[in-house]
C-alpha cells in the first residue's frame, strides 16, 4: 500500500536557527531610517539575491565608513556606462565622503563626466531606430540618448583648451594620468563631476586604458605636435605599486567587470590578495570571462585571500547602486 507520508505522530520537526521572515512593510516605512530597516529585512527574508545584496551592503558600509589611514587601501572600480546615467552621483558621493582611496575606471568615464557637465543626455529606449538616430546626430547608449554635439564636439573643444592651458605649459615634464584627471576636474569645477571631486579630495583615478575614448583620442592628436603632453601611464602604475606594497589592509567595491575590475585584482596579487571585497555583475561565469568570474576564483590566483570576506551580487548596477547608496552613505 502506498502512503502519502509518515503518520502525524512520527513527523520530524525542524527547529529553524535562522527562520525565513516576511517583509514587515508597515514597520519598515515607519522606521526612522527606512533604508536601514529594509537592509535588515532583506537579510532576514532569505531568498536568493536579496540575501546576497544585504550582505554586500553591510560589507560596503564597513569599507566606506572607515577613516582614511596609513596602511588602509580601499579600491573602487566601475565601467564608464554608469556615468552616462544618474548613477554617476553614487561615485561622486563616494569621493566627496572620502569613502575610497583609489578609483580604477575606463576612459569613457572621463568622456561622460565632461559631456554631462557641459551638456545633457536624454532618455530614450532600447527599441529606437539606430539609423534614424544617426541621421539626427544622436547616439544611443542602451536607453540613454547621447547627442553627438554634447559628446564628441564638446569634449574636443574642452580638451583642446585644457591642453593649451595646462598640459602645454610644462613641456619638459611628463604628466601622469592622475594629474590629467585632476586637471580635468579643476577645469570643470562642478560639484556633480567625478573628476572635480577627485581633484578636490586628491584621490587618484587610474585609467589603464586611457587611449580607449574621446579624451584619449584628443591626447593622441595633440601628442603628434607635443609628445611630452601625453600622460606617463607607467607613473600611474608606480603609484599603484607604492600603494599596494605599503598596504596592511586592502578592500574593494567592484562594480561590473572588464579592465577596471581586473586591474584591481591584478595589483592585489602582489600583496597576497584582497582582504575584503564585494562585486556586482550581470556577467555569467560559465564563459570564463573575468567580468563573470566569481570572487572565490581569485583565491586560486592569489588575488583574494582564502579567508577574505567577500560576496558577489548578480544584478544590474543602475538598479542596485541607488539602493546601496541609501544604505551606506
Amino acid at each position: 500500500m502506498l502512503h502519502d507520508g509518515p503518520p502525524p505522530n512520527t513527523m520530524a520537526t525542524h527547529q529553524a536557527e535562522h527562520p525565513v521572515q516576511d517583509y514587515p512593510f508597515e514597520k519598515i516605512l515607519k522606521h526612522p531610517s527606512p533604508f536601514q530597516a529594509l537592509l535588515t529585512s532583506m537579510g532576514n527574508a532569505g531568498g536568493f539575491t536579496a540575501t546576497k545584496f544585504a550582505k554586500a551592503a553591510r560589507i560596503a558600509k564597513k569599507i566606506v565608513s572607515q577613516q582614511p589611514k596609513e596602511g588602509l587601501l580601499r579600491w573602487t572600480s566601475f565601467p564608464a556606462c554608469l556615468c552616462a546615467t544618474g548613477s554617476r552621483s553614487f561615485f561622486v558621493e563616494l569621493l566627496a565622503r572620502e569613502g575610497t582611496d583609489v578609483v580604477v575606471t575606463t576612459c569613457g568615464t572621463l568622456d561622460h563626466d565632461i559631456a554631462r557637465t557641459l551638456g545633457a543626455y536624454d532618455h530614450g529606449s532600447f527599441d529606437l531606430d539606430d539609423s534614424e538616430l544617426a541621421e539626427r546626430g544622436l547616439s544611443r547608449l542602451g536607453n540613454v540618448i547621447v547627442p553627438q554635439d554634447t559628446y564628441g564636439n564638446a569634449i574636443e573643444k574642452f580638451m583642446t583648451e585644457l591642453i593649451a592651458k595646462h598640459l602645454c605649459t610644462e613641456k619638459k615634464r611628463k604628466w601622469t594620468g592622475i594629474e590629467l584627471v585632476w586637471a580635468i576636474g579643476k577645469q570643470l569645477n562642478d560639484e556633480k563631476s567625478i573628476c572635480t571631486q577627485a581633484w578636490k579630495k586628491k584621490i587618484p583615478i587610474i585609467i589603464p586604458g586611457l587611449v580607449d575614448g574621446a579624451v584619449g583620442a584628443q591626447l593622441i592628436q595633440a601628442a603628434q605636435d607635443t609628445p611630452t603632453i601625453f600622460p606617463d601611464l607607467l607613473a600611474d602604475q608606480m603609484h599603484l605599486s607604492n600603494l599596494t606594497w605599503t598596504s596592511t589592509n586592502s578592500e574593494a567595491i567592484l562594480i561590473g567587470g572588464g579592465i577596471s575590475k581586473h586591474h584591481v585584482m591584478w595589483w592585489n596579487q602582489y600583496r597576497g590578495g584582497l582582504d575584503r571585497a564585494i562585486a556586482i555583475t550581470t556577467a555569467p561565469e560559465w564563459d570564463g570571462s573575468l567580468s563573470g568570474a566569481r570572487l572565490k576564483e581569485a583565491i586560486s590566483w592569489g588575488k583574494l585571500k582564502s579567508d577574505a570576506t567577500e560576496i558577489v551580487v548578480e544584478g544590474e548596477a543602475s538598479l542596485l547602486l541607488p539602493l546601496l547608496g541609501c544604505m551606506i552613505f
